[in-house]
């Protein structure tokens, strides 16, 4: 049975090396240049020229990382429809299941096998490849500090082996349920796109409880933010705040007087003459506050070990319904 998995394998796993190896080559490559960059434009930078030099580092490899990242993204999806849907419903919708499930190997411990070995596959070349990108972008974002952003935090370390293996066990069950491979392929990326989009915008910002701080309303904060809006009706708020390295909760924040009091335009009116710096100064000597709501950096990684669990779960689940159901299939 071991042999027979292999035989049917050994082509998209000869192409998934080749792949691998072209990309792994290219990752390599480009890691060691944004390393020997960061060194010299981040790192060692001239002090009167670092801003310039360090925005010029992000520019120069957002696309590439961008890109390196959706790819990891999309690739679990792949996996699930090209190696998962055709599983079963191969069989079944070229009829080979009336000689393959008539031999001495029961159908369920046929499935057991290639679910083991196929999916032992999938997510081994899917961790290759994160972890060739997370190598490969480290110093990136260690520079960019985002790395809760949506396509970071799913293309990084342990993360995309649960989705590749959630993916992967998808593509078999909807293949045994639908026996029609195109169609099993179509549902399998479409649910896999899915959760993708609902996952980090609605369930993952509630794993874990945020953390409220309350944040001194200074020049020093505000080179963080993308600015101050002063609304008639309802006061300073301070827009898009992000303390670094933290996963911000909120757009908006309400600004605040020493004695926890709305600012509002009248009290602001004095402080604005038209320059940053003296406008900071005045508002710094009212005492002004906000409150930043977030998640701490230091969270990271448990959401990186829940979220793999997560969907390693699901996977697990949705191979004993998958078992389940090709045992009680007709002989």
């Amino acid at each position: 049975m071991i042999w027979l998995t292999w035989r049917q394998l050994r082509t998209q796993l000869l192409v998934a090396a080749i792949g691998l190896a072209v990309l792994a080559a290219y990752l390599v490559y480009l890691g060691v240049r944004i390393r020997h960059d960061y060194t010299v434009d981040v790192v060692n930078c001239v002090p009167s020229d670092c801003d310039n030099t360090r925005r010029l580092f992000a520019d120069r490899y957002v696309a590439q990382v961008s890109l390196l990242g959706l790819l990891l993204l999309v690739l679990p999806g792949l996996i699930g429809a090209f190696w998962g849907a055709p599983l079963v419903a191969r069989e079944l919708e070229t009829r080979t299941d009336l000689l393959v499930w008539n031999q001495s190997v029961t159908r369920g411990r046929w499935l057991a096998v290639k679910l083991v070995l196929v999916g032992a596959a999938a997510v081994a070349v899917t961790a290759a490849l994160s972890l060739l990108l997370t190598w490969n972008a480290s110093r990136y974002d260690q520079w960019a500090g985002d790395r809760f952003a949506a396509m970071s935090f799913a293309a990084r370390n342990v993360v995309p082996l649960g989705y590749a293996a959630f993916a992967f066990v998808l593509g078999v069950l909807v293949g045994l349920l639908v026996r029609r491979t195109v169609p099993a392929m179509a549902i399998t990326l479409g649910v896999f796109a899915v959760l993708q989009i609902v996952v980090p915008t609605a369930i993952r910002t509630h794993i874990l409880p945020p953390v409220t701080s309350t944040v001194r309303f200074t020049a020093d904060a505000m080179q963080h933010a993308q600015g101050l809006g002063i609304n008639p009706d309802t006061g300073a708020s301070v827009r898009g705040y992000v303390m670094p390295g933290t996963w911000p909760m909120q757009s908006l924040s309400r600004v605040y007087n020493a004695d926890g009091t709305p600012y509002t335009p009248t009290q602001a009116r004095p402080c604005m003459t038209g320059g940053f710096g003296k406008d900071m100064e005045c508002m710094e000597r009212q005492n002004l506050h906000f409150s930043y709501t977030y998640q701490p950096g230091s969270r990271y990684w448990p959401f990186q070990w829940i979220e793999l669990s997560a969907y390693t779960l699901l996977a697990l689940l949705l191979a004993g319904c998958a078992l389940w159901r090709i045992r009680r299939r007709a002989g």
